[in-house]
């Protein structure tokens, strides 16, 4: 079996460079005048896969002599061999009849390892040809993505668990971890963080959309320039497309402001584009604003970190207050005043929600900010990808600068999304302090006149069942009389529906036996017969008034202290005999509560 695990690593690097050799040769023989032999052709092909990697290459062939590297990574020609790894570790920990499946730990090993015999021997191959490939770059970060991508897979197969941590952690950590809160916490940080990144990516893409349009002149005369025929024209096309994450990277970070650099003498942002830029004859490059300072138009762009500190605040109130919890913030779990049942009522957000109230402005904010730091991250680290080097000297700097990226997103973020959200979460609950005093004023008042209406009723019962207790007797006299032996079941009947209903029943048994009747047939005509709507909403109205109210603690006699305490976060751990002995002896001599 980890011989298959470890086969699978090698199987994985083995497509994903075929399917792109087979491309490379395909454009080769397409060429009416290529360059170099098949030798030259297969040499390409293993550096383009490597750099898919994050390695960096080593053009010796240059004009001068002089090598230049080459480290912008196209992202979109990353997305296959990272999908391969990942496939690859996912499936290995899948159980077969024949075979059982290796443990975490063995199949990230195995697939890495086995995916790294094939880098290595791509990597020995290339360094005979042009381009070649710097060995530090092998390591990082080629081996942390293929790393990375794998225990993504075993993540994956395992069902993409928050926890348990490992040993080493600090045990109250790891307690925290454990709770349900945490993991409701952490996933609303996740799902608001990824919606501000493809926000940012979509307005920055977006804007790239927009300077194409502007610069539509440019961008045909640099494609005219690049495609000298048909046989020119996929390959421009197809070098373009993989190019358009790292456009809207770029894109995105103009709009954050910090911008990007076109070599190491020019910066373009939305204040000024300043320098003397190196730009390379390119389409996607005519994208790029007009040099000199910004203008009104420039400026605009800030309506797109703007939209994602929004995004990232709706997200997260999502999350954290559902939209059901209008007059029950702040109450317990299982409080049933919150309209509808407490289980059925959580759908959509109030499942987001954990417990289904609102989190507090503590918590809210804080998910907020932890979903704008996550965001700056990400984007810190798709700035660190989507640049690099094109050359020597003015072409050593090509991309967003990854720190500044990075920064400008958390700031913009978290200025917008902490206080979006506490905006967000009061206009959610902009009913629950008035529908919280109007439930508490319709209990005040409503509450003695529940009780006047209870012990009106039951007076109401009490009457009628003496009535028709004292009744009873004479009308079962005159049935006997008459022969007719109904109508005493059915005074009977009457008789028992009072309050005082074990006197009725006894009146109702002499009564039979008075008649000549046996005494069942009263008994089960009184049982069967309805109930008055009277007495029926006395006892409702009675129900109502006994049920208590109130926030319902959770882990025993007495309570657990904390908010992020969850019904199953805490079981008992005495024995269920004692819990019922306990509960017994409570109840009183009748063992009934």
């Amino acid at each position: 079996m980890l011989v298959f695990t470890f086969l699978r690593g090698w199987v994985a690097a083995g497509l994903g460079l075929g399917a792109l050799t087979v491309l490379v040769m395909v454009l080769w023989i397409s060429s009416p005048s290529p360059d170099d032999g098949p030798s030259g052709a297969f040499h390409t092909a293993a550096g383009i896969w490597l750099l898919a990697h994050g390695a960096e290459l080593i053009r010796t062939d240059t004009p001068d002599g002089t090598p230049a590297p080459i480290g912008l990574v196209p992202l979109l020609s990353a997305l296959l061999p990272v999908w391969l790894v990942h496939r690859a570790a996912r499936d290995a920990l899948e159980t077969e009849e024949e075979r059982a499946a290796p443990s975490a730990m063995a199949a990230f090993g195995l697939v890495t390892g086995g995916y790294a015999v094939v880098v290595v021997a791509v990597a020995l191959y290339a360094r005979g040809g042009s381009p070649s490939v710097r060995t530090v770059s092998l390591l990082f970060p080629a081996a942390v993505v293929v790393a990375g991508a794998a225990a993504a897979g075993v993540w994956t197969a395992y069902g993409r668990p928050v926890g348990p941590l490992p040993p080493w952690v600090p045990v109250r950590v790891r307690e925290t971890s454990a709770r349900s809160r945490f993991r409701v916490r952490a996933a609303t940080v996740w799902r608001s963080a990824a919606a501000g990144v493809v926000t940012l990516l979509g307005g920055g893409a977006l804007l790239v959309a927009v300077g194409l349009v502007r610069h539509a002149d440019a961008a045909q005369q640099s494609f005219a320039q690049l495609v000298g025929g048909w046989a020119d024209l996929v390959p421009v096309l197809l070098l373009a497309l993989v190019l358009v994450p790292n456009a809207a990277v770029w894109g995105a970070a103009y709009g954050l402001g910090p911008g990007f650099a076109l070599g190491t003498a020019s910066t373009v942002t939305p204040l000024a584009f300043s320098g003397h830029p190196a730009r390379p004859v390119f389409p996607l490059l005519a994208a790029v604003p007009d040099q000199g300072a910004g203008t009104m138009p420039n400026w605009a762009v800030a309506v797109v970190p703007v939209a994602a500190g929004v995004v990232v605040a709706w997200f997260t109130v999502r999350g954290t207050v559902p939209v059901h919890a209008g007059v029950g913030v702040g109450v317990g779990v299982g409080d049933g005043d919150r309209g509808g049942d407490g289980d059925d009522d959580r759908s959509g957000a109030g499942r987001e929600a954990g417990s289904g109230e609102a989190w507090s402005v503590r918590e809210t904010a804080l998910t907020a900010g932890l979903g704008a730091l996550g965001c700056g991250l990400a984007m810190a680290v798709l700035a660190a990808a989507a640049g690099g080097p094109l050359g020597t000297r003015t072409l050593a700097a090509f991309g967003p600068v990854w720190w500044l990226t990075g920064a400008a997103a958390v700031a913009w973020t978290a200025a917008l999304a902490v206080p979006g959200a506490l905006l967000l979460r009061a206009w959610r609950l902009r009913g629950s302090n008035g529908g919280r005093g109007r439930e508490s004023r319709r209990n005040a008042t409503g509450g003695a006149d529940e009780t006047a209406g209870t012990a009106r009723a039951a007076e109401k019962a009490e009457a009628v069942g003496a009535a028709g207790t004292a009744g009873a007797p004479e009308k079962a006299e005159a049935a006997g009389a008459a022969g007719t032996a109904g109508a005493t079941g059915v005074a009977g009947t009457r008789g028992t529906t009072g309050t005082a209903g074990a006197t009725g029943a006894a009146e109702e048994a002499g009564t039979a036996r008075t008649a000549g009747l046996p005494a069942g047939r009263g008994s089960t005509e009184a049982s069967i017969s309805p109930t008055r709507p009277g007495t029926a909403r006395a006892g409702r109205a009675s129900a109502r008034a006994s049920t208590p109210r109130g926030p319902v603690t959770v882990g025993g006699e007495d309570g657990i202290e904390g908010e992020d305490a969850e019904p199953y976060d805490f079981l008992p751990v005495d024995p269920w005999h004692a819990r019922t002995a306990r509960r017994t002896g409570d109840a009183g001599p009748s063992g009934n509560p």
